[in-house]
């Protein structure tokens, strides 16, 4: 990567469960393709490890699917000479700044964490310590980069919140030391929902598999999935989420992969059943991800994945470790 002054960052972070599915490249993944060329921006496009263990973890398969999602990064068409692509543990600043946000962190803006509440419900009592303070830690994740733009879903937008207040808070209190983020939120796309229930986003922990398509679905499972997707009576194709929130839903996904206005799909299936859409969607889909899937083939188990993340691994660790001396002697520590 050239040595420049970066005017902007942009951080974001994936937790490494299961194989990433369709609503993750087109709400998230394939965006960072684009972002990687912005000019004057540093991109730091990061494995969370560490947060995908505030639930038990099987270590071989965390193990494989961490390998799994950068090799899926490098095959969406992300470029080590131009972003920094790593893992999450392989920066002990992010333990470190965590720990330290903690400690200006409120048990009351912790309590309000609805994704907490989503998760523990029924069983508060017994949920991990991880679960309930995680979003410190990605607050520690985002701040540690002196990150200016965050792509988030709606879903994170208040654990962002959270990232800023910490970082107003420690401004305040220790000093001016914290770039304050803010939310890159993409308009078209960036809620793909299931399949099987349109009402609710995709889902990697879905109950059924008719929720998703991933990224390395044969033709085969693509087509099956997207027969069976669910639309409603009428048999018009028209964008109406909340009374056709399925036949919108597809309509979405291939008005973001083929860059088409929906206004021009709707226009192009005017008079056409449902059984038109699916099959050109079926053909969209299949012919995207093709090129992704052979890549993936290519690199999953060569030594280019490990070169990729030995360098961004370095990199990470060069700019969250000046962030981090500059915490530690604001906060007063002593260091050798």
């Amino acid at each position: 990567m050239k040595e420049c002054i970066y005017l902007n960052r942009i951080f974001s972070g994936i937790q490494p469960t299961r194989v990433a599915h369709l609503g993750n490249y087109l709400g998230a993944l394939k965006h960072f393709v684009d972002y990687q060329e912005a000019e004057n921006t540093e991109s730091f496009f990061c494995v969370v490890d560490l947060h995908a263990l505030t639930v038990r973890q099987d270590p071989k398969e965390l193990h494989e699917r961490t390998l799994d999602l950068i090799a899926t990064y490098l095959a969406i068409g992300l470029d080590p000479n131009k972003a920094n692509l790593f893992v999450q543990s392989h920066v002990p600043a992010h333990s470190e700044a965590a720990w330290l946000l903690t400690t200006i962190s409120r048990m009351g803006e912790m309590s309000r964490m609805t994704q907490f509440k989503d998760k523990s419900k029924g069983s508060s009592e017994t949920a991990g310590v991880g679960l309930f303070s995680y979003p410190i830690l990605m607050a520690g994740d985002i701040l540690l980069y002196q990150t200016s733009q965050v792509p988030v879903g709606e879903d994170q937008k208040q654990h962002l919140e959270l990232a800023r207040d910490l970082a107003e808070r420690f401004n305040r209190d220790y000093g001016d030391i914290f770039t304050i983020p803010e939310p890159m939120i993409n308009k078209v796309g960036a809620r793909i929902m299931g399949l099987d229930q349109p009402e609710k986003k995709m889902s990697k922990s879905a109950e059924s598999e008719f929720n998703y398509i991933t990224l390395l679905d044969t033709p085969k499972q693509i087509e099956k999935k997207l027969k069976r997707a669910v639309t409603d009576s009428e048999n018009e194709i028209r964008f109406d989420p909340e009374n056709k929130p399925g036949v919108s839903n597809l309509l979405t996904i291939e008005s973001v992969i083929t860059g088409q206005s929906i206004s021009e799909l709707e226009q192009h299936y005017q008079g056409m059943g449902y059984g038109a859409l699916k099959k050109e969607l079926i053909e969209v889909v299949t012919d995207h991800l093709r090129p992704i899937q052979e890549r993936y083939q290519e690199i999953r188990y060569s030594d280019e994945l490990f070169h990729t993340l030995r360098k961004g691994a370095a990199r990470a660790n060069e700019v969250a470790g000046e962030t981090l001396a500059k915490m530690k002697k604001a906060m007063g520590l002593i260091q050798l």
